[in-house]
């Protein structure tokens, strides 16, 4: 019995672990879905006319005609971030020419819409002459999918842990740390879809020369959150495999 509970507290142990794991990993993946700062673009030296250029510029970028380029033009001048959902731009409040640009300075953001996320991307962007270039427009879509498949597949999972917990049984435990592994593939697919659409985004419209450009913390977040899905799920397997294997031990040394 000393060995039965002592099994049983090795079960509780690596449960709870995936459970907590599990909890910082989704809050983690909800936070980079609901941040701006995927991408993030420093204007080293930026532009001197910047006070009375900002409201046009501002105009562009929020314009429903604004196109790719209209806008990555936007966000390499005027220090830019991109999120999943929205683009930002860090301009003066006053476009009036009398007030200085680095003291007033305001970020202002615009949401992606819908149909925005499923757009097509052309081979040249802005150019709707050039044809639809279809890597990019693929895996802007993924990286807009992505995040929610793995939010969904992991809030089953825990569906499916609190039904276990209630019928007091570990075999679902199994099922749960599939759907974890299936959100961890989801969450690798979004960083790989995102770095690739930026590479590619950048090798049609160059950084200009006084302009960085970084990945940024909400990209980080999901790049943490995969091997955290990935260690919840090996936990919530290992748990249910290795507690079906004793229970069917126990069982046959009852009956010898």
């Amino acid at each position: 019995s000393s060995k039965g509970a002592m099994m049983d507290n090795r079960f509780a142990t690596a449960l709870v672990i995936a459970c907590v794991l599990s909890l910082i990993s989704t809050i983690y993946m909800a936070a980079s879905i609901g941040t701006d700062f995927w991408y993030e673009y420093h204007t080293l030296s930026p532009a001197e006319n910047v006070s009375e250029a900002g409201r046009i510029i501002w105009e562009e970028f929020i314009s429903e005609e604004a196109d790719e380029k209209t806008y990555t033009d936007a966000l390499f001048r005027c220090n830019g971030t991109v999120g999943l959902w929205r683009r930002c731009i860090t301009v003066p409040k006053n476009s009036h020419w009398y007030s200085p640009p680095e003291n007033d300075m305001t970020t202002n953001c615009i949401s992606f819409s819908l149909s925005d996320q499923f757009m097509e991307k052309y081979i040249e962007p802005g150019n709707h002459n050039s044809g639809t270039d279809l890597n990019r427009t693929y895996l802007w879509r993924l990286q807009f999918l992505l995040p929610f498949v793995s939010l969904g597949l992991m809030c089953f999972g825990a569906l499916i842990g609190f039904c276990a917990c209630a019928c007091r049984s570990l075999y679902p435990a199994i099922a749960t740390g599939v759907l974890h592994f299936l959100a961890g593939l989801c969450t690798l697919g979004l960083v790989g879809c995102y770095v690739a659409g930026i590479e590619l985004l950048h090798k049609k419209l160059p950084l200009p020369d006084d302009v960085r450009g970084e990945f940024g913390w909400s990209f980080c977040l999901a790049c943490v959150s995969a091997p955290l899905q990935f260690m919840a799920a090996a936990l919530f397997i290992w748990a249910a495999r290795t507690n079906r294997k004793e229970f069917t031990l126990l069982k046959a040394y009852r009956v010898a």
